[in-house]
């Protein structure tokens, strides 16, 4: 295959379907809202695509204390650390909506990967990806204040600048999680949302679902 020929199938590569058409070693799993894929300290033996719904991935620590270290939609990965020898899962995965997700398990998705080349540089993009969106939340925990990570947390949720969309709902999120991804107190997260809504950079809709606003990147770029 020659290189023109091989960037254009990688352009063509349709992901959704490739999944599809995987020979063995796939299931398809739903589930409810609430409901837990896996368990941090479960066995680590499969990999999982969001076909539908939002996921959201935690960890405890030995004292108790529980994080939210991440928010998934469809589209995306998770449990990935099991193709790298990780033998315990390091995280929680929890549905925060009703949602589809196909779990494919470690031989058959490392088999894809050696023999797929188009899957294989997409899964590869998508892993570099999401590990920058980790530095960028390293960084963005270090040296922004609280109102400016819960203004690029409400962005990142309603996939500004994902697709040329300027504004997106966020389905029900409670303040409480949101301060766990921000790394704050709630009383903080509701006295910026507050504030936030004054200003006309959110809006509730009906269902408590949030409207957010491209405005608020004001937040983010306001030094």
């Amino acid at each position: 295959m020659t290189p023109v020929a091989a960037v254009k199938r990688r352009r063509n590569f349709d992901l959704q379907t490739f999944l599809s058409t995987i020979d063995g070693g796939r299931t398809i799993v739903t589930l409810s809202t609430k409901q837990m894929f896996f368990v941090q300290g479960d066995s680590a033996d499969a990999v999982f695509y969001i076909q539908k719904g939002r996921v959201r991935l935690s960890v405890l620590s030995k004292s108790g204390k529980e994080a939210a270290i991440g928010i998934l939609n469809e589209g995306d990965f998770f449990g990935e650390g099991c193709l790298t020898g990780q033998p315990l899962r390091m995280c929680s995965a929890t549905a925060m909506t009703d949602c589809t997700v196909m779990r494919i398990d470690k031989k058959s998705m490392m088999d894809v990967i050696h023999r797929e080349h188009a899957f294989s540089d997409m899964f590869v993009a998508y892993l570099l990806i999401r590990n920058i969106r980790y530095e960028e939340d390293l960084v963005d925990q270090l040296f922004n204040s609280s109102e400016k990570r819960l203004a690029r947390v409400l962005l990142l949720l309603a996939h500004f600048g994902k697709d040329s969309k300027l504004e997106g709902a966020i389905p029900t999120i409670s303040q409480e999680t949101l301060a766990e991804m921000v790394g704050t107190t709630r009383s903080r997260v509701n006295f910026f949302m507050n504030r936030f809504r004054k200003l006309g950079f959110i809006d509730y809709r009906s269902g408590d679902a949030l409207q957010v606003h491209s405005s608020l990147l004001q937040i983010v770029l306001h030094d």
